[in-house]
């Protein structure tokens, strides 16, 4: 029979399958399910970065966060009561079921005045811990959903002025990592939406008059937040999908140079578009020693130095993280596959959260 209320609580710091598992055992073992996210200020993922990734992944259950400053003793009675009155006022309501995969999950389902079920506290099922995955994100990766994925990937964008091979490298680059095999077979790359609506664009004014060109194109600044927003949308959606890298052949900060480019000025909307997602790396391919290639979908091949100058401006006054980009297409790739190794060899840096005392 199920319970009425059911309650899952713990750091999630990260959350993992482990945690899923525990949570998609309580759902089903329940009416509805309460899941408490317990966040300790020196920790150095968001209380609600952690409730977003749950609530993504479990939308039927009710997750809410709350602040737990206190470490774990599990000898100190005035620690006990501590965490119990926090966790009280978080959920005030009637706990039927505490389920939980710890050894401490009887006595605490007692002061809440719940049933206590436990599930898999051995982790048979799914062996890892929050404390692996914070110790190696990749060695861990597919222990971890897509909501978790998309907010500790690797995030690098190639950008560049036209015709400088920002797709080529972008391709080459997610190849290369798909090779290593493992869980990073599964590094995706992002395609660059703007080419896409151009395209759409170029055909659309063709259908009225057959003999039309690129030339002959004219975009409207309220065009570029829709690409943009459209850059973020997809990017996110591969994010959950990819490897610990995930590469974007361009992204919505470089859609707000292109409005630059083709409106003359510049678009705070899309800027602040462009501000909404992080990336770890940008890749400018520069201009010189590519040759220009008019593909029908390009135009002013005076205007690429221009374009590298802002592209690099832009970096630097936004303090994004970038390497320059010269020579053949291999010579830049290497250069791209020194600098992403480097960033991943810098691993991923978590704050330790309270010390627990059992």
């Amino acid at each position: 029979m199920k319970s009425e209320h059911g309650l899952v609580l713990g750091k999630f710091y990260p959350p993992h399958a482990g945690h899923h598992h525990l949570i998609r055992t309580a759902a089903a073992g329940c009416e509805r399910l309460t899941v408490l996210v317990s966040h300790a200020t020196v920790e150095s993922i968001p209380m609600a970065t952690r409730v977003d990734w749950i609530q993504e992944a479990h939308p039927d259950a009710r997750v809410i966060g709350t602040i737990d400053d206190v470490h774990m003793d599990l000898h100190d009675e005035k620690i006990w009561q501590a965490h119990v009155d926090i966790f009280k006022a978080a959920v005030p309501e009637r706990i039927d079921a505490l389920f939980t995969s710890e050894s401490y999950g009887p006595e605490l389902a007692r002061r809440l005045g719940a049933v206590h079920v436990e599930v898999d506290q051995d982790r048979g099922a799914f062996p890892v811990s929050g404390t692996a995955v914070r110790a190696d994100p990749a060695a861990n990766w597919d222990f971890l959903e897509g909501p978790v994925r998309a907010g500790l990937t690797r995030r690098i964008v190639a950008l560049g002025a036209e015709s400088t091979g920002t797709t080529t490298l972008a391709e080459a680059l997610a190849a290369h990592y798909r090779e290593r095999g493992g869980v990073w077979a599964a590094t995706r790359c992002v395609a660059e939406y703007g080419r896409t609506y151009s395209e759409e664009r170029l055909r659309a004014l063709q259908r009225e008059d057959p003999d039309a060109t690129w030339g002959d194109v004219r975009f409207t600044t309220e065009e570029f937040p829709l690409i943009a927003k459209r850059q973020n949308e997809l990017e996110e959606a591969e994010a959950r999908r990819t490897g610990p890298v995930l590469v974007c052949d361009t992204d919505a900060f470089a859609t707000a140079i292109w409005h630059e480019r083709y409106l003359g000025d510049r678009s705070p909307e899309v800027e602040a578009i462009g501000s909404a997602l992080e990336h770890d790396l940008y890749l400018l391919t520069d201009h010189e020693g590519v040759p220009f290639e008019d593909d029908g979908l390009r135009a002013d091949e005076h205007l690429r130095p221009w374009m590298t100058a802002r592209f690099e401006a832009e970096l630097e006054r936004t303090g994004r993280r970038y390497v320059k980009l010269q020579g053949p297409h291999e010579q830049r790739l290497e250069q791209a596959v020194a600098a992403v190794d480097t960033l991943i060899a810098a691993g991923w840096h978590f704050a330790s959260p309270l010390p627990e005392y059992r």
